[in-house]
């Protein structure tokens, strides 16, 4: 029981919504004998009452100060052995209204490991396996209380995992066909989809064997749609799936997904509905937006990195042709006129205007120094279509400021993106 402590406290104790007003001047003391102190006022078993909290009953009972009022409430573990028996009711109403005290309790871990410990867990699953199949033919009556009775259903679950007692290796492929089906269904309530994509997030990202269950449930394509509502919530629960899978997938499975979200076709849908939708972008969703960014830009690492081969007659005629364009070389005058050293300066000044490195003044053409990234990004913008687009600015300048590339680094933070 514990040693007893000679500092006296003055405390209300309030239960089933009475009025806190029988005050108590006790030593502190374990909160069993407190309890049993308690429960002649109200002729109670001890066993079954316990102050509301989150972290244990005794262990933090000198934070107990003057004046504090102890609410009194069904124990943990009698909690429960209530609502697993509630909820398996066939009283529809009574069902509804013990999964919706289970959604909001099982935020508490205390309550959470004594749910878990009843195999609350695989009740939950079985009756989203089922619940569907087995109200098919009432769902036009009951549709209003199905759908809530889902989505409690599904806030129970995701609250009890996030305590991380339960490994997610357990869960079987009928579950996760039937989460995914709420997620490609369209026209589904909106809290089931936020559940549903939280589930499969969280499915993908602790399991590698449910990566790949998961992974051929849902697809890039079946998420799109979630990005072109209005829902930032939905939408960043989308992306998170989105990275989630990026992240977990194989190589030749992660440059296949960024093949598809390279599309311009994703990309405008991200930028419309995303990032220019008339809201601001909220912390999460910046996050996950920022995620996305670097996940992609990982697969250009190697290509980043790769040096230019000096010997290779392609590269060297993209050089070449984007000098040409560059710096106008048609009007140049013939080689006839002008001195070749001349010439050599010319092309020395042209490529280091260009960004590149000019080894030596008598070699005609740029030294190898960037990237093939670098000469990547250069040429995006070298085709005469493009410089339509860019009247405002002069083609040296557009140059330059890829020249400075791998000094730039794109961010997208607080909802905002900035161009340097």
């Amino acid at each position: 029981m514990g040693s007893w402590q000679r500092v006296p406290l003055e405390l209300a104790f309030r239960c089933n919504g009475q009025r806190a007003s029988w005050q108590v001047r006790w030593y502190t003391l374990p909160a069993s004998l407190l309890l049993c102190v308690v429960k002649m006022k109200w002729v109670m078993l001890a066993s079954r009452r316990a102050r509301r909290c989150a972290r244990g009953h005794v262990s933090n009972r000198n934070e107990i100060k003057n004046g504090t009022i102890l609410r009194l409430t069904t124990s943990p573990a009698q909690n429960a052995q209530q609502l697993h028996e509630r909820i398996q009711s066939s009283s529809m109403d009574s069902k509804l209204e013990a999964l919706k005290d289970l959604a909001s309790l099982s935020r508490d871990v205390t309550f959470a490991q004594e749910f878990i410990n009843l195999d609350g867990i695989l009740l939950l699953t079985q009756m989203v396996e089922s619940g569907t199949e087995r109200y098919q033919k009432l769902q036009k009556i009951m549709k209003p209380c199905f759908g809530d009775m889902l989505s409690f259903t599904l806030t129970a679950f995701v609250e009890l995992m996030d305590h991380g007692i339960v490994s997610w290796d357990t869960f079987s492929v009928a579950f996760i066909k039937k989460i995914a089906s709420f997620v490609n269904k369209s026209g589904m309530d909106t809290s089931i989809l936020q559940r549903s994509l939280a589930i499969l997030e969280s499915m993908v990202l602790n399991s590698h064997d449910l990566y790949q269950k998961v992974a051929q449930e849902i697809t890039i394509g079946q998420l799109i749609p979630h990005l072109q509502g209005t829902d930032q919530e939905i939408q960043t629960y989308t992306i998170a799936v989105i990275n989630a899978l990026f992240l977990k997938a194989p190589d030749e499975r992660r440059q296949e997904m960024a093949n598809i979200l390279a599309q311009k076709q994703l990309r405008s849908i991200i930028l419309t509905h995303v990032i220019r939708a008339q809201r601001a972008i909220n912390n999460e969703m910046a996050h996950q937006l920022y995620v996305l960014q670097v996940l992609t830009f990982n697969l250009l690492e190697d290509r980043m990195m790769a040096k230019m081969d000096p010997q290779d007659q392609a590269q060297r005629d993209i050089i070449f042709e984007l000098r040409r364009i560059a710096f106008d070389v048609e009007s140049e005058p013939n080689a006839s006129s002008g001195s070749m050293e001349k010439r050599k300066s010319m092309y020395t000044r042209d490529y280091k205007k260009l960004g590149f490195i000019v080894s030596t003044p008598a070699q005609r053409g740029p030294s190898f120094q960037r990237r093939g990234a670098d000469l990547s990004c250069i040429t995006h913008v070298s085709p005469p279509s493009v410089w339509s687009a860019c009247a405002s600015r002069s083609r040296f300048h557009i140059f330059q400021m890829f020249s400075w590339f791998k000094q730039d680094h794109m961010k997208i933070s607080a909802g905002r993106s900035e161009t340097e």
